[in-house]
């Protein structure tokens, strides 16, 4: 895919060429979501579940002026050890790219640049979407309107469960985005796999996805499709627990003024550290979770086209 701000890996390039499965995957989990070195080694371990699973890699970044469609081991290392690099979604890409700056991709980031690229499976750890009490902050993921727009797949293991899930629901119906949750009834929470609000379609293998996928865009309908792929049992914080957390959480962000996208890193990184660490280690085996799920989606999708 010719593109003048694109900078696609070998690797990459090369699977387009061949119509091969390949995962698309963000980057502001390595920079933002995660502290060092465990950032770099879940990056690092999530790259090699897709390889197993039949699909290449692709992670994104911004960085010397153009958009990188697959990195190496020494850029990934960089992007989890650097401190001046920006947290970007849709707004912030001119500016990022203009001034040559470093940038974390977001899922909407993510989403447009794979798009740009022709990738058409995204793997993230859970998507952005309306934030509690956004009745009076306004505050809504620009991931939203991004999905209701970009025709790439995403795969995640719901919606970030700091966020109000039902509103986020109730949006992403309203943007015509199929919501499926891949082998149970009830839509996961992220760190669980309850969330007490049913899911709004249910499929059990990735064929089946990719033949939802592939026929949602043959109709030319625009936009993504959320696969919510619920985090193993085993691995789970329940959701009771979880919640005490995420409340003082919140009350801890209000409290210090923390505001716009520097938000979702501040309330993640107060649950990893007043959970002792367990929320951290379920983040980590949902996004490897996710990335076996995406590969196989990739793979079923890649075996229709």
């Amino acid at each position: 895919m010719t593109h003048a701000l694109l900078k696609i890996h070998p690797e990459v390039e090369a699977a387009l060429e061949k119509n091969l499965p390949i995962v698309a995957l963000e980057s502001t989990i390595i920079s933002h979501g995660m502290p060092w070195p465990k950032n770099v080694e879940t990056a690092l371990a999530v790259e090699n579940v897709v390889r197993k699973n039949g699909a290449i890699p692709a992670t994104i970044a911004i960085f010397d002026g153009k958009c990188h469609v697959g990195l190496s081991k020494e850029q990934i290392e960089y992007f989890g050890k650097a401190e001046n690099v920006w947290k970007v979604s849709l707004r912030d890409m001119p500016y990022v790219l203009s001034k040559n700056l470093y940038g974390a991709t977001t899922v909407a980031a993510t989403m447009r640049i794979a798009s740009l690229a022709g990738i058409k499976i995204f793997v993230t750890g859970g998507i952005g979407g309306v934030h509690r009490g956004a009745e009076n902050s306004m505050d809504i993921s620009a991931d939203l309107t991004e999905m209701g727009q970009t025709s790439v797949a995403v795969i995640s293991a719901g919606v970030k469960s700091i966020l109000d899930i039902g509103l986020t629901l109730e949006y992403l119906e309203t943007k015509g985005i199929p919501v499926i949750t891949l082998g149970q009834n009830e839509f996961p929470s992220f760190y669980s796999q309850k969330s007490g609000f049913t899911s709004p379609l249910r499929l059990d293998t990735p064929e089946e996805i990719a033949l939802l996928l592939s026929t949602k865009w043959r109709l030319g309908l625009e936009g993504t499709a959320l696969i919510a792929n619920p985090v193993p049992a085993s691995q789970e914080v329940p959701a009771e627990e979880m919640e005490v957390h995420i409340k003082q959480a919140l009350a801890a962000a209000e409290k210090e003024k923390i505001n716009g996208k520097e938000v979702t890193p501040f309330l993640l990184q107060y649950i990893a550290t007043h959970s002792e660490g367990e929320s951290l280690q379920t983040n980590i085996a949902l996004i490897l979770h996710n990335a076996k799920a995406g590969a196989a989606i990739a793979v079923a999708y890649s075996n229709l086209n």
